[in-house]
């Protein structure tokens, strides 16, 4: 009854759900979509995690003020601009709210807003004022691939993801789009990620379990090094699975956590994944470590390093960049005891034993980092803490993308 299993729906998976997205003119690409809308039958109970960039985008202002209550009805988000960096922006956001809360017959207080694209850009209020209609007609049950769509940018696949289990008697489900691709070396989340489920669940139990699930998923993600402006996640919880309310305390509360936590690790891959110019996954995995904060630190620090992403890039096996970038990373761990391996689904080649070169064939090692996904593994024996990270190689075509991005 305890199992935890993927299904489809995304979004709308969880019970009184729905979903669209469309193109209302904000992208400059009229065939891209640019405006997603979710909505719940049922008021919701509401967390959010945000940037930790000083300077943040307009949207993020007006949500933390609309669910300072800790509920919401509704979320609409527009891609193509990041409405940031604007003097208008916090007034176009609060516009974007009372559009959407008169379409819906909501009060624009239950509204989330967020924004994704070029920073620095007035967002036109016309294309949605105009496109409401439209796009909240068009709210329906199959609607989440639409939203996850309307939400990308430089992104080459739509990301979302949903599961189901038992809390009880009851099947209780969590669904989530997101979107991200470059711009992320999160302190809290991705760009863009929107959670839904119809699980019942205290205000301040959610906001712990959704910074919990962030921790081990989004959290462990670099794209890049640079911290988004707009970085938001969210998550919705109406309660239509009715199953027994939970708190921190239920026997039911770590299910939860750990369905989340699901659902959010496998959006970070994806968008390890789906790094921009990325050709392959890289996932770092430390043991061993003297705690978790510090292997979260190894594992952090190996995934952002430039000359680390650079060499699986050319599937060089340049095991020195790794034992680098562990060195910098502020944790404090006896080189000594370090093992480093690559593993992949053609392979294991151990690189690097007691923090020292070790015999290996080159071109083993050459065939292991040409996978798809490619797994660092650092052993340590220094303790008991362990962490993965996520992220992805640098290509030749990241630069190109981000060379010419707004223009």
């Amino acid at each position: 009854m305890e199992t935890i299993k993927f299904i489809d729906g995304g979004v709308c998976a969880p019970k009184g759900f729905l979903a669209n997205g469309i193109n209302c003119g904000i992208r400059k690409n009229k065939s891209a979509l640019d405006l997603a809308l979710i909505s719940s039958q049922e008021e919701c109970d509401t967390a959010a995690v945000y940037t930790k960039n000083i300077v943040c985008g307009a949207p993020i202002f007006v949500t933390k003020e609309n669910i300072k209550d800790g509920k919401s009805r509704a979320l609409i988000c527009n891609s193509g601009i990041a409405n940031t960096c604007n003097s208008d922006g916090v007034e176009k956001a609060y516009k974007t709210c009372e559009i959407t809360a008169k379409a819906l017959g909501l009060k624009s207080c239950d509204i989330i807003v967020a924004s994704t694209g070029v920073i620095g850009v007035p967002l036109p209020i016309e294309p949605i004022q105009n496109s409401i209609a439209e796009l909240s007609a068009g709210l329906s049950a199959d609607g989440s691939s639409l939203a996850a769509k309307a939400i990308m940018t430089t992104d080459t696949v739509i990301k979302e993801v949903s599961a189901e289990f038992y809390l009880g008697d009851k099947l209780c489900k969590i669904g989530a789009v997101s979107k991200g691709s470059g711009m992320i070396n999160p302190n809290m989340a991705t760009m863009l990620c929107f959670v839904t489920t119809d699980v019942k669940i205290d205000g301040g139990a959610l906001q712990k379990a959704l910074t919990l699930a962030v921790d081990k998923s989004f959290n462990m993600l670099s794209i890049d090094g640079d911290t988004s402006t707009n970085d938001m996640v969210s998550v919705m919880a109406n309660g239509l699975a009715e199953n027994e309310i939970i708190d921190v305390n239920s026997e039911h509360y770590k299910i939860f956590v750990q369905a989340l936590t699901m659902c959010c690790i496998k959006l970070a891959r994806e968008m390890a994944m789906d790094g921009e110019g990325a050709t392959k996954l890289i996932e770092c995995k430390v043991s061993g470590a003297y705690d978790d904060r510090a292997a979260k630190l190894i594992a952090k620090s190996v995934i952002n390093s430039s000359l680390v992403k650079t060499a699986m890039f050319g599937s060089d096996a340049n095991w020195g960049r790794i034992l680098c970038a562990m060195g910098y990373s502020g944790a404090d761990f006896d080189v000594s005891k370090a093992d480093v391996y690559f593993n992949s689904d053609t392979g294991s080649v151990k690189v690097c034993e007691g923090g020292s070169g070790c015999e290996f064939s080159e071109s083993a090692a050459k065939a292991v980092l040409s996978s798809k996904t490619v797994e660092i593994t650092i052993v340590l024996k220094d303790g008991q803490g362990a962490a993965v990270a996520f992220g992805c190689d640098l290509s030749y075509d990241y630069v190109k993308i981000n060379g010419d991005y707004r223009t």
